[in-house]
């Protein structure tokens, strides 16, 4: 792989940041404050980190207009040092362009409409009627099914799977293991035994939004399972069907969502937390990690739920404390009445 070098001149020219120092000096590549070397470029965004700016080896770092006297090397200043960081990431990416054109090994219906700048891997399936944009990726071992549709810009990695009837918006990423599409969940009981229900709604995912790797999302039982456009999912993430996930909402790993639950937009849910279905969730709601919702939540805000690990004595301790309370709470009562009385 041949080196790539940039000029801090026209970095700090292509961010927009102000430069504090030799415009002329060249950079390859990006790594940490404590492990970049001469030829580097690195950042500062966490203060956890800031102990290491002073015996950084850096080319130069990019800093908030706060941090930057306190840098021993060229700075490159900037209001969110991890927006600049995040964008000049891309520059030095090694990941391999995949070139236009069906691979040999592809399978491609002949009912499919395939644009000429599209990449189609090897052994990857693409089924009848199914649309595929202008430069998209379909990576190796991939299945499209029918009548599914892939905007353009957008990256399918290897051994992702799209059932049938599936829309991809555009410059969306979906990362491998991913299944979107696949049924829903659905069963009739009678007697004790299960009748399954076919899953007739479809996925419909909007512009720039990420999957991550083997993450689930079930179609829609009647209508729609529907992610908005920005939205951002980490790895083994299960949405399930019916669910409407508003524009620009992240989700950590490991992330729930049960059956026809309505998420506002900008939500950020910590990792292993859980929501019950049939909900509504407002707009900018953050949950920590390992949260379970079992309510609706009218109010934007921060919501928490569990406790943290604790020594498992101290721990038995509390769990008996809990069982305790509702009893507690209903001899305050009595008391608060008699003494009112």
């Amino acid at each position: 792989m041949t080196e790539k070098f940039y000029r801090l001149g026209e970095i700090a020219e292509a961010l927009g940041a102000e430069l504090r120092g030799d415009p002329e000096i060249q950079v390859s590549g990006l790594a940490t404050l404590q492990a970049a070397g001469p030829d580097q470029l690195s950042f500062l965004a966490n203060p956890t980190y800031a102990k290491h700016l002073g015996e950084t080896q850096a080319a130069a770092v990019i800093l908030s207009p706060a941090a930057a006297d306190d840098c021993p090397t060229n700075v490159l200043v900037l209001a969110n040092p991890y927006l600049g960081y995040a964008r000049l990431s891309h520059w030095f990416d090694p990941a391999p362009i995949a070139p236009p054109g069906i691979h040999p090994a592809a399978v491609v219906d002949p009912s499919a409409t395939v644009a000429t700048s599209a990449s189609i891997g090897p052994n990857a399936v693409i089924e009848a009627e199914v649309v595929i944009g202008e430069a998209v990726v379909i990576g190796a071992g991939s299945v499209i099914g029918s009548r599914s549709s892939i905007g353009a810009g957008s990256i399918i990695r290897p051994r992702v799977t799209l059932a049938h009837d599936v829309v991809i918006g555009q410059r969306c990423h979906i990362l491998s293991g991913a299944v979107i599409g696949s049924d829903g969940f659905g069963f009739a009981n009678e007697k004790g035994q299960w009748h399954r229900i076919a899953q007739l709604g479809r996925v419909v995912l909007g512009d720039d939004v990420e999957v991550g790797a083997n993450t689930t999302i079930d179609r829609g039982a009647l209508d729609d399972t529907v992610i908005g456009s920005g939205v951002k999912l980490d790895n083994l993430i299960q949405i399930a069907h019916n669910v409407h996930i508003g524009d620009h909402c992240a989700m950590a790993a490991m992330v729930g969502i049960a059956g026809s639950t309505k998420i506002g937009s900008h939500c950020v849910f910590g990792g292993a937390s859980g929501v019950a279905g049939h909900l509504e969730i407002a707009s900018q709601v953050h949950l920590t990690g390992m949260t379970l919702v079992t309510g609706d939540i009218r109010e934007p805000g921060v919501y928490s739920s569990g406790t943290s690990a604790d020594t498992n004595r101290q721990w038995r301790k509390n769990a008996v404390r809990f069982r305790q309370l509702d009893t507690l709470a209903r001899r305050v009562k009595e008391l608060e009445k008699k003494s009112e009385g």
